[in-house]
């Protein structure tokens, strides 16, 4: 995760990137685990006390598979699959227990009880839970009305959008980025989310799609619109993943709402 590499793969595979790209940099912490790893086969190997890394070393493993959990689900949400324990495999459960096991068998300086030890396999998960949290509910609060009085920079026929993306997609991105849209077409597929979120897609013959996310508060309309239905909407655009595995390119929006023509 802290290179990157998760979401390259889930981008390749189904299309789908960090659904919170802005906070990439907080990843970069858990380059701390190998190099409190080595540090702590250095200690060992000097008989020195490997107490306090091991203690940080275990806490950040621990954040890490939190994190990665929470990613996973938030990416099954999106569409990347159906159930999060059919997605995760043996070595999550692996870095778990392996974690566990450096916290609770590392004799510390001031040997602290099971239950400081316990305190700290849970400061992790806590922590990190704790924190993407914050980061979806403050990425929530850009409310949908300030898109309803946005300044729309582009309108365009949702076809013709795809078509701009798969013919030169550098380009475009660098045109449409972070820019409001008014996009209209008819609606491919309409699909409510568990957490009461819905999106909406339009799609073309080749299978690249355009995907707008919307909030809760839009549930009520987004119910009344079926597959097939023309539909106005507006959003900011996050930009396309091409996916080289399907051959086909999404376009993903934030912040939308239906259009009021």
């Amino acid at each position: 995760m802290p290179s990157g590499a998760f979401f390259k793969k889930s981008s390749a595979q189904f299309g789908l990137g960090n659904p919170f790209p802005q906070f990439n940099f907080i990843l970069l912490v858990f380059w701390l685990i190998p190099a409190m790893a080595l540090v702590i086969l250095l200690l060992a190997g000097t008989k020195k006390r490997t107490g306090f890394f091991a203690f940080i070393a275990g806490a950040l493993s621990l954040s890490l598979v939190t994190v990665y959990i929470l990613f996973t689900k938030a990416l099954i949400d999106m569409g990347a699959g159906f159930d999060l324990f059919k997605v995760l495999q043996a070595p999550v459960y692996l870095h778990i227990i392996s974690a566990t096991g450096l916290i609770l068998t590392t004799a510390s300086i001031s040997s602290l009880s099971l239950f400081k030890k316990t305190g700290w396999i849970l400061a992790g998960p806590i922590f990190a839970f704790a924190s993407f949290m914050f980061i979806q509910s403050y990425l929530e609060k850009q409310t949908f009305e300030n898109t309803t009085t946005a300044k729309t920079d582009y309108t365009i026929n949702a076809e013709a959008l795809i078509k701009e993306f798969i013919a030169n997609d550098t380009v475009t991105n660098k045109k449409y980025l972070d820019k409001t849209l008014v996009v209209n077409g008819n609606a491919s597929a309409v699909e409510v989310l568990a957490d009461s979120t819905s999106t909406i897609k339009f799609s073309d013959s080749t299978g690249s799609y355009v995907i707008f996310s919307l909030d809760k508060n839009q549930l009520d309309q987004v119910k009344s619109i079926k597959s097939g239905d023309a539909v106005s909407l507006k959003g900011v655009c996050s930009g396309s993943i091409f996916s080289e595995i399907l051959g086909t390119t999404s376009i993903s929006f934030k912040r939308a709402t239906l259009n009021k023509k």
